[in-house]
């Protein structure tokens, strides 16, 4: 089984459970671990995987707090870096049907700073990218681009996910978009939203996004559409994988859950590049990484709702 290096940001979530949408009417806040590629590692470790987190967290109780809940759920933290900066915070609140609106307050996430060690355990193993917070400077942009380059230089297979957030762009879009598009043209695997996809590629169509997509050199992308399912594209070459019905109350890490089930399974292939190139058994991985993502709809919280093998045999 390969192992799984997940870099980006740990933070902590304050989650304003059932008190609608609007977090400015928003009074009691939950604390719950999050960051998507902290979530990623979690779904991944969770599933029996084998997965690291490289990121940052401040030097206090948040920061304790997150990475004993990481080494809890049994991912390696040893590559985990500790700031004077105070932890990343997010302030999250849920409507009826789990969907959410954000304020993020950035911390210790953006100090990660370059560990040259770390690309020799990048060889011939999978590295995940996800991009929340990566591109706003600090430290943590500029160690972001360089494990992309240690990545593809020690032929790992490359994972990236957007995690676009409009609360973290605002009038800089572009910027984004332009960043995302380099580690695309590096990546063998991107998962987007339907949202991120568009915004991407800059057409409302979605095969004409994908196409565009595809252009970059990305070789497989798969687009997240809800209760709609999962639209896979490989090179071209595009269909459905239809979803799981649940009673969605949390949509957090919903995206994680699935990319995570889906790297955990190609981390147990030999040689997962391959895999990109069979559609019946790329069809059944995603099949089941459909699965991870609805069951992590129906309870409160990303990692708390992650679900185990037997929570997907189960379904």
């Amino acid at each position: 089984m390969k192992q799984v290096f997940c870099v980006g940001e740990l933070l902590i979530d304050f989650v304003a459970e059932n008190q609608g949408s609007d977090l400015s009417k928003a009074t009691v806040f939950t604390k719950k671990a999050g960051g998507a590629p902290a979530n990623v590692a979690c779904a991944i470790a969770k599933l029996g995987g084998n997965s690291n987190f490289i990121g940052s967290v401040g030097d206090d109780a948040f920061g304790d707090f997150l990475l004993d809940v990481l080494d809890g759920h049994k991912v390696n933290i040893s590559l985990a870096q500790r700031s004077d900066i105070f932890t990343t915070l997010a302030f999250v609140s849920l409507a009826e049907d789990g969907e959410r609106d954000f304020v993020f307050s950035r911390g210790a996430d953006r100090a990660l700073s370059y560990n040259e060690r770390v690309s020799a355990l990048f060889q011939d193993q999978i590295v995940h990218f996800g991009a929340a917070t990566c591109f706003l400077g600090g430290p943590l942009e500029a160690t972001y681009f360089r494990y992309l380059e240690d990545a593809r230089n020690a032929d790992a297979f490359v994972s990236f996910d957007p995690n676009y957030r409009p609360d973290l762009w605002k009038e800089n879009t572009e910027y984004f978009i332009e960043r995302s598009k380099q580690i695309i043209a590096n990546a063998d695997l991107c998962k987007f939203s339907k949202e991120e996809a568009q915004l991407l590629a800059g057409a409302d169509d979605l095969e004409n996004a994908l196409t565009s997509l595809h252009e970059l050199g990305t070789p497989m992308i798969a687009i997240t559409l809800g209760v709609e399912g999962t639209l896979v594209s490989l090179n071209g070459d595009s269909f459905i994988v239809p979803s799981v019905p649940v009673k969605a109350v949390d949509t957090t890490g919903a995206g994680d859950a699935f990319i995570g089930c889906l790297l955990y399974q190609l981390s147990c292939e030999k040689e997962p590049q391959e895999v990109l190139s069979q559609t019946g058994r790329l069809t059944a991985m995603v099949s089941v990484a459909n699965k991870a993502g609805a069951i992590t709809t129906t309870n409160f919280g990303a990692i708390d709702s992650l679900p185990t093998l037997q929570d997907l045999n189960d379904l």
